[in-house]
């Protein structure tokens, strides 16, 4: 059965059957096994480094960051910075960089923080030429400033030029890796392609093993955009149909079946998520009245205990503004989609992505300086 529009209206009441198009989702797309893929060496576990010196007068302090980069691999891994890269990263690795420039100029990846992992790498014997930064759109990579905070050697790229509302065309995608899903845009339903989503030539082709550098952000469809969907909408094409309408919205299948790629999921081996300041309403962009410091940063290998942590410093801070809950929310001018999906979080744990039962999560909160 294809979606329709008629199946797609009711939001919450279309949740389960969402549930189950997750589940099905069938795959064109091979990659080696490994220990390191997603949910990673550190199945639950969380790290939180929080400083409130990171920032001043709105800009990163980069003495600041370097620190909380350093405790926070060394608490991630039980080991000292050039072992801890050691653990993911050896010479030879072609290592890409997922950045996030949607919530520019006010919350998107931070040089200083970008810097910090190019530094990792390289104690880990990772050469320059083999390190490439990744954005899915050329223009965004570049108005957002990403490729000039790169240091001489270090690649760039993307897989095309910008933004197109219908994204059916194949150029910057690896034919040979999708997935398909019985969910289309309307009026879309008889074109093979606009039941497909490919990989991006950057993660099927050009590297090894990929870094996750995600921000803290509320998202009008999704409810968050962290790791998860940082990954998701970031490395395929066709993803407009994944919240076509303020109405037709499938986030929460549409963000794990991608993430379950195996070409995405057995090369994505860490993630951290740059929390310095963060995005409690109206996103994924980021408008300054909706911006607020969070002065942390988050590491982990599992994208499902990562995203939960930040799911819930989100409502935190939306309570403490006056909002409801991201499940309790209800449309205005800023946030329209008439029922948010977080709960991707959770059914990407219900596909093996990572730990969601909070309980089960070992998440460490460590304030420095303080």
């Amino acid at each position: 059965m294809r979606i329709t529009r008629r199946n797609m209206l009711q939001g919450a009441a279309a949740a389960p059957f969402l549930r189950q198009l997750a589940f099905s989702a069938q795959y064109s797309s091979q990659a080696a096994p490994s220990k390191l893929g997603i949910p990673g060496l550190f199945p639950g576990k969380v790290i939180g480094v929080e400083d409130h010196r990171s920032i001043v007068s709105g800009r990163y302090n980069r003495d600041v960051i370097a620190p909380m980069m350093q405790r926070g691999m060394r608490e991630l891994t039980g080991a000292d910075w050039g072992e801890a890269w050691r653990m993911f990263f050896s010479k030879g690795d072609r290592v890409g960089i997922k950045v996030n420039p949607v919530g520019k100029p006010h919350v998107i990846s931070a040089p200083e923080v970008l810097h910090q992992i190019l530094e990792g790498l390289e104690a880990a014997g990772v050469k320059r030429q083999d390190i490439v930064v990744y954005d899915r759109y050329r223009k965004q990579f570049h108005d957002a400033g990403f490729h000039t905070w790169l240091p001489e050697g270090v690649r760039k790229s993307s897989a095309v030029e910008d933004y197109e509302e219908i994204q059916l065309d194949g150029n910057g995608y690896d034919r040979d890796h999708f997935l398909t899903m019985e969910l289309t845009r309307p009026g879309y339903s008889n074109d093979e392609r606009a039941r497909r989503s490919h990989a991006a030539n950057f993660i099927t082709r050009e590297v090894d093993k990929l870094i996750n550098l995600c921000v803290l952000k509320d998202h009008q469809s999704a409810g968050v955009t962290l790791a998860l969907k940082n990954l998701s909408h970031g490395l395929v094409n066709n993803v407009s149909r994944s919240h076509a309408t303020r109405s037709l919205n499938a986030c929460n299948a549409f963000i794990p079946a991608v993430v379950a790629m195996p070409v995405i999921r057995n090369k994505t081996v860490l993630h951290i998520l740059d929390g310095v300041k963060g995005v409690f309403h109206g996103g994924p962009g980021a408008r300054p009245q909706f911006v607020w410091e969070h002065h942390t940063l988050y590491f982990a290998t599992d994208p499902v205990a990562l995203d939960h942590v930040g799911w819930r410093k989100i409502d935190e801070k939306r309570l403490a503004s006056g909002k409801k809950k991201l499940v309790e929310d209800t449309p205005d001018q800023f946030s329209t989609f008439i029922h948010r999906q977080p709960e991707h979080v959770e059914i990407a744990g219900g596909l093996g992505l990572g730990v969601w039962d909070w309980a089960k999560i070992q998440y460490k909160h460590l304030r420095l300086n303080s």
